[in-house]
């Protein structure tokens, strides 16, 4: 049963009576959701509605954790920060803790904080417990993640650039609709209620060598979009424009890309293969 450390990652910890509150004026899915057991995943955003960092937010009954790229760790606590007030919160980043998935059945390590993955039933769980009992992995996390078409954070979408749609965040439970105003939310709901989107992140399966993030891609002479993160065994995600021809093969480098939609993804009718 496979599980995976997963030392790209780390915690950042909110503590205080106000940190549902606070967290959730902030951020684009519904704070009060994440209980213990149940994780919440969710995007910080721009005022322009632009994605900054995204992260999984676990609970117990003292804290709410984010499970975030460690790359962004700093900066998110202190973004968040900015906004603390007079709110009663505390922010800390958590060196001390460790992030670890598991999915295919693997059982989860007792006594770690761990919910089911929010974004689908098949990618398994995510777990919280101290970096020193991490248990060795034995299962490819980069390679189940890109199979089933999720995307990872800053390989796979821009700081102040990309929207959360183009990202599957709508079909990934990763934006809620009801909760009320967020920062980045007007934006937001534009797009998805006027149909502004123009491109999508999508799972390809590549032949050939493995082109590098941000190699252009072709359809004939036409550029359509640009590779995002891959794996060595053929599989990748593509930020293409949009009507995406599911059955067309693309040029990236010296590589073939074949459009791959997952079951989950929903495209607009004429976009879909």
């Amino acid at each position: 049963m496979p599980i995976a450390p997963l030392p790209d990652r780390a915690v950042v910890e909110l503590t205080g009576e106000d940190r549902v509150s606070f967290l959730q004026g902030l951020v684009s899915n519904d704070v009060a959701r994440a209980t213990p057991g149940h994780a919440v995943w969710a995007a910080l955003l721009t005022p322009q509605g632009k994605w900054l960092a995204d992260f999984f937010i676990l609970a117990t009954p003292e804290a709410l954790l984010l499970d975030c790229a460690a790359a962004q760790a700093e900066m998110l606590a202190q973004r968040l920060s900015r906004f603390r007030l007079r709110a009663k919160v505390a922010l800390a980043a958590r060196p001390d803790l460790g992030v670890l998935a598991g999915w295919g059945g693997a059982a989860v390590p007792e006594g770690a904080v761990a919910a089911p993955d929010p974004r689908l039933p098949e990618a398994g769980w995510r777990a919280i417990l101290p970096a020193a009992d991490l248990p060795a992995g034995n299962g490819d996390y980069a390679r189940h993640r890109l199979a089933l078409g999720l995307p990872d954070g800053a390989p796979d979408l821009e700081p102040e650039k990309s929207v959360l749609l183009e990202a599957g965040f709508d079909e990934l439970d990763g934006i809620s609709w009801s909760k009320g105003c967020y920062m980045g939310q007007e934006l937001t709901a534009r797009t998805k209620y006027r149909g502004l989107l123009k491109r999508r992140l999508v799972p390809v399966d590549v032949q050939g060598p493995l082109p590098a993030p941000g190699t252009p891609i072709r359809r004939g002479e036409a550029e359509v979009g640009e590779m995002r993160s891959g794996h060595a065994e053929g599989l990748g995600l593509a930020l293409l424009r949009l009507p995406i021809l599911g059955d067309e093969a693309l040029t990236c480098g010296e590589a073939t890309l074949m459009p791959r939609i997952p079951h989950w993804m929903r495209l607009p009718e004429k976009a879909a293969p």
